[in-house]
């Protein structure tokens, strides 16, 4: 069975593509890479290179395979090679040997002064690399003494990453392959700007996606299907996790390209409506949702156990059709700006963060901490008993509105234990959960409200 991570094969002969690549970025910093190249296959073996490939590549990840299932692709042998030329390259290669470092003086005259490289410093696929030394006159250099003049290029360097293979084939014939492979260097993320009124629960939701290449290859007009989701990507050694993980890739490189966002798997698979150009160490914003009067009131939060004196400021919105969206929303950053009616501009109000939040769930994204809105929490009384095996706390809530406006507060309070029972309140409250209650208090302008509640706490 063909895996896209199994240890492999594949191949293209000194090519070029010939259709647009295509692309599945990945929320967690890597990306399916899918291409079609042309092989010229002889009888016997093949020597065949790729220089279209990343710098990044997983090399066991690779994927050559005939789309149309007519021709069995049989790589005997697969090099991959990503240190590609550049001064520290080279450097190394002349470790040991005098070479010619071209020096300009102040006035711009050009001397050269002939070095021993000692240490090139360069260290094969390390982020950063050791000071060079330079034997100069038979004094050593931490640094080059200028410019250093290689001799050309050997058949030990490469301009480009490369992969090269060994194909064996019965007979000769042409083959439009699909190059598949995992390989690290591209992120994506969503953000979206909500614009709201300077009155009312209307919002405009525009949803843009950020997607970046640091991979070492630029790619032309690709198509590029970004998929949102905590895909587990495993360590080679698990060898049982990994099939699951490579069934799961092999189907993704065989998606079809023509739709926006459909389920995949346990997770969503978003495409771009038009090819991108995505070039190597290139940032790319691209509009992929938008939502117009979308219902998203406001809701004032004051939680005096974790803030003491901050109400909340909230959005709540359902994620439906029927409320003007209804498409599964990844993860990603919220930006809320407000119209002034005074002059018609926006201004930025907030922001917060969503998780991936599926179609029909409720959003809620905190903007910020209310001005005019103010809480007070306080114990006023607490008493236990021991040989009863019972504790009271008695709590007091007061809530200041200093708007101009009409306002609701959900107080939520946390209670400490599971058997307890409120004795007595002041208010009607709701039970979320084993250890939560809330009361919703509504106060007028310029309004001061006091909320009250006891509790009783029984164990054995």
């Amino acid at each position: 069975m063909k895996t896209l991570l199994a240890s492999l094969v594949c191949a293209v002969a000194a090519v070029t593509t010939t259709a647009q690549p295509a692309l599945t970025i990945y929320n967690q910093n890597f990306a399916v890479v899918r291409e079609r190249v042309p092989l010229d296959l002889k009888a016997g073996v093949t020597a065949v290179t790729f220089t279209g490939a990343t710098r990044m590549l997983e090399p066991d990840s690779v994927v050559l395979r005939d789309p149309t299932g007519k021709v069995a692709l049989r790589v005997l042998e697969q090099s991959y090679r990503a240190d590609t030329v550049s001064q520290g390259f080279l450097l190394s290669l002349n470790e040991g040997k005098e070479l010619d470092f071209l020096v300009r003086d102040q006035n711009g005259r050009e001397n050269v002064v002939k070095g021993k490289v000692v240490r090139s410093g360069y260290t094969p696929g390390a982020d950063g690399s050791e000071t060079p030394i330079i034997e100069v006159e038979g004094k050593l250099r931490f640094s080059l003494p200028g410019q250093p003049i290689f001799p050309a290029l050997s058949g030990d360097g490469v301009l480009k990453p490369t992969l090269s293979w060994q194909i064996a084939g019965e007979r000769a014939g042409k083959v439009e392959a699909e190059l598949g492979y995992v390989t690290a260097g591209f992120s994506w993320e969503a953000a979206y700007n909500l614009i709201a009124p300077e009155k009312g629960d209307m919002i405009d939701i525009v949803g843009w996606v950020t997607v970046s290449n640091t991979s070492g290859q630029s790619f032309s007009d690709a198509t590029i299907k970004l998929m949102a989701g905590d895909v587990q990507k495993v360590q080679k050694q698990d060898v049982v996790q990994l099939q699951r993980f490579e069934t799961r890739m092999s189907a993704a490189m065989a998606m079809p390209a023509a739709v926006t966002e459909k389920a995949f798997d346990e997770f969503h698979l978003y495409s771009l409506p038009r090819p991108v150009t995505l070039r190597d160490r290139e940032t790319k914003q691209v509009e992929f949702m938008r939502g117009s009067g979308v219902k998203a009131p406001v809701v004032y939060i004051y939680d005096g156990v974790r803030h003491p004196t901050k109400v909340a400021v909230t959005r709540e919105f359902k994620n439906s059709e029927g409320n003007n969206l209804g498409l599964p929303l990844p993860k990603g950053r919220t930006r809320f700006y407000r119209k002034d009616d005074a002059d018609g501009r926006i201004e930025f109000v907030g922001e917060d963060t969503i998780d991936h939040t599926a179609k029909n769930e409720l959003v809620r994204v905190k903007t910020g901490d209310a001005f005019d809105i103010v809480g007070e929490r306080r114990a006023v009384d607490r008493s236990s008993s021991g040989f009863k095996g019972q504790a009271e706390q008695a709590f007091e809530i007061k809530l200041r509105n200093r708007k101009a406006t009409s306002v609701e507060v959900k107080v939520v309070e946390h209670l400490n234990g599971p058997n307890w029972q409120v004795t007595d309140k002041s208010d009607e409250f709701t039970k979320k959960d084993a250890s939560t209650i809330e009361f919703r208090v509504s106060l007028k302008p310029d309004e001061e409200r006091t909320v009250t509640y006891r509790v009783r706490y029984e164990w054995k």
